[in-house]
């Protein structure tokens, strides 16, 4: 967002003759440098994925673990899923599957009943999301199943999991990791531009994010699916309490707060399916807007103060949630003022201000356009897609990211609820795992 540039259609670079516009000017100029300041680190984690590298060694010791799923209405994907988990190259002995059928109204827990997961139902009308549901079914594998595991990974019905993960997250746990979150891929690259964009976004998090934050030793971030946690530490902290919109965002910043690293796994691969129309695309992508606008007020102010003294995570996490689209929003506010007052002082050339917007534009296309670029050449080959589709994907990435914009907007206004995506894809095991 390059908002200086785009308040040279006035000429008051020059001099303040118009105190109001100069004002408005010099604080465009001040978002622009602290948008800066604030995300330039990320260029630098491109580089450290590059010529960095840290392995986690091989585990002797085998842990059990719970496999947990929640789902609502999920019959045309969890038999998959559950397969997929059942194939893991892990002792069968040492992993229970786990599903919460939550306020189903289709035969999802008796699919998961006959794939071979224990099944939990539950119906509540009143706390709704998913957040609530693992409440829940925690809760229950706590009263039937004490201290039986050491370690729970969160799937979504909708997830085909690689073999190796459970053996990778076990590395992890061994490791002294209480949280790890994972390589997240998806399944429907090719099904639309919105699911692909989505995939892509996904992958540089996980490549670019998180893979660079466990080079140097840093916190990383959960994110949505395929993620681990100890019994020992969910049960310190309480349980799991997070019932915010973003969920996993919200486990992640109490965890940085706590001064918890979360550690990323690169050999645990989960493949999810994106949204592939506009309807649940935007309707996703609202809530996920207003979820970040719940944490700001809960987790924003620890972030920061833990961040100033000293703990880079802390300040990686609240850049995460908090100045990107609050900027971005006073940024945008102030380029309209400046072009109300404009008219209504007489100032007002229209092919300066069409070529501020065009600049705007194309300023925030370049940028996203080369990080959508670099990560699909680097992860080339985990992408589940033919080659136009990758290439397509790399120009229309940019217009789907500066959507979001007009999103948190939407957000600011709307009222906070959880949806349930529906999932159809019916890619199993065998179509995404390689041989």
């Amino acid at each position: 967002m390059n908002c200086n540039g785009a308040f040279d259609f006035w000429g008051l670079h020059d001099t303040p003759s118009d105190p109001l516009i100069y004002g408005v000017n010099i604080f465009s100029t001040v978002l622009w440098v602290l948008f800066t300041l604030c995300y330039f680190y990320q260029y630098f984690y491109i580089f450290v994925a590059w010529f960095g590298k840290r392995d986690i060694p091989v585990a002797e010791k085998k842990n059990r673990f719970g496999l947990v799923i929640c789902g609502r209405n999920e019959k045309a994907v969890i038999g998959n899923c559950i397969d997929s988990l059942l194939a893991q190259n892990y002792p069968k002995d040492l992993f229970t599957i786990f599903v919460c059928a939550d306020n189903c109204t289709d035969n999802t827990a008796q699919i998961s009943r006959d794939a071979g997961a224990v099944v939990y139902e539950r119906f509540n009308k009143e706390l709704i999301g998913k957040g609530y549901a693992l409440e829940y079914l925690f809760n229950k594998i706590a009263e039937d199943y004490p201290k039986t595991y050491d370690a729970f990974i969160i799937f979504d019905a909708d997830n085909i999991v690689d073999p190796e993960f459970v053996t990778s997250m076990n590395d992890m746990l061994e490791a002294g990791y209480n949280i790890s979150t994972c390589y997240r891929n998806t399944k429907n690259f090719m099904d639309s531009l919105f699911a692909s964009c989505s995939g892509l976004w996904f992958l540089r998090e996980s490549k670019y994010l998180n893979n660079s934050r466990m080079i140097l030793n840093l916190g990383s971030a959960i994110s949505g699916t395929g993620f681990m946690i100890r019994r020992s530490y969910l049960e310190s902290i309480g349980g799991w309490k997070f019932h915010l919109l973003v969920e996993d965002i919200q486990c992640t910043d109490d965890a940085a707060i706590r001064g918890e690293k979360i550690g990323y796994c690169k050999k645990a691969i989960t493949y999810d399916e994106q949204p592939k129309k506009l309807k649940p695309w935007w309707r996703q992508r609202v809530r996920w807007a207003k979820g970040f606008l719940q944490l700001l007020p809960r987790y924003a102010g620890s972030l920061f103060k833990k961040g100033v003294k000293g703990s880079f995570t802390c300040l990686d996490m609240f850049l995460t949630i908090a100045p990107a689209f609050i900027m971005s929003i006073l940024g945008h506010i102030a380029f309209f003022v400046g072009l109300i007052l404009s008219f209504f002082t007489g100032r007002w050339d229209y092919e300066k201000v069409i070529l501020a917007i065009v600049e705007i534009l194309i300023g925030g296309y370049v940028t996203l356009f080369i990080v959508g670029l670099i990560t699909t050449i680097t992860e080339w080959k985990q992408i589940r897609a033919k080659a136009w589709m990758k290439i397509l994907t790399v120009l229309v990435f940019p217009i789907s990211i500066e959507m979001y914009l007009p999103i948190t907007i939407v957000a600011l206004f709307s009222k906070p609820q959880w949806k349930p995506i529906e999932h159809t894809s019916s890619k199993t095991k065998e179509d995404l795992v390689k041989k």
